[in-house]
């Protein structure tokens, strides 16, 4: 006799299989022998029932649904072609004003975002975001102090050349 455990449960499950001697031929015997071995426990068999029904189930709902679908199609269309002169133009001007109001709005919450940020920024609250502006403030004013002392180095220079080169002028 061979023992399998199977831990699959609150508790161990013992097994017991008896091995027939083999009537005639070892190879049905060795197939037969394999398939008790792999026989599933009462969990899988549980759980493989309840797959292959809510499996079913959700087939069969999404066969009505797509033959619903098919079916109302079938049955509106003639309406839907008929009256598609007067729904155009209706759902176009409905999404145009939807479009327009909603960007609006958006563009409104933007501005006071702006608005409320600049303002905590202007009156030292340091909001998020702060220190690169003062960062690019500051790299802006070295630049704009280096080109100014540029200017005054070499202006100088290009208005005597200028001279040089149209003295008469």
């Amino acid at each position: 006799m061979a023992e399998r455990q199977t831990g699959t449960g609150p508790g161990p499950v013992t097994r017991t299989h008896r091995h027939h001697a083999p009537a005639s031929g070892g190879a049905c015997s060795n197939l037969l022998r394999r398939i008790q071995d792999h026989v599933p426990n009462s969990t899988q068999l549980v759980g493989f029932l309840t797959l292959l029904i809510s499996g079913g189930i959700l087939l069969l709902l999404t066969g009505l649904t797509a033959t619903s679908a098919a079916m109302g199609f079938v049955l509106f269309a003639p309406l839907i072609l008929l009256t598609s002169p007067v729904w155009i133009p209706l759902v176009t001007i409905f999404f145009l004003l939807t479009a327009g109001f909603l960007s609006t709005c958006g563009f409104g919450v933007a501005a006071l975002a702006g608005g409320t940020w600049l303002y905590r920024y202007l009156s030292g609250r340091h909001p998020l975001g702060s220190e690169r502006v003062d960062y690019a403030r500051s790299r802006i004013a070295d630049t704009a102090s280096h080109v100014k002392d540029y200017a005054r180095e070499y202006g100088g220079y290009l208005q005597s050349r200028v001279k040089d080169a149209a003295p008469g002028a």
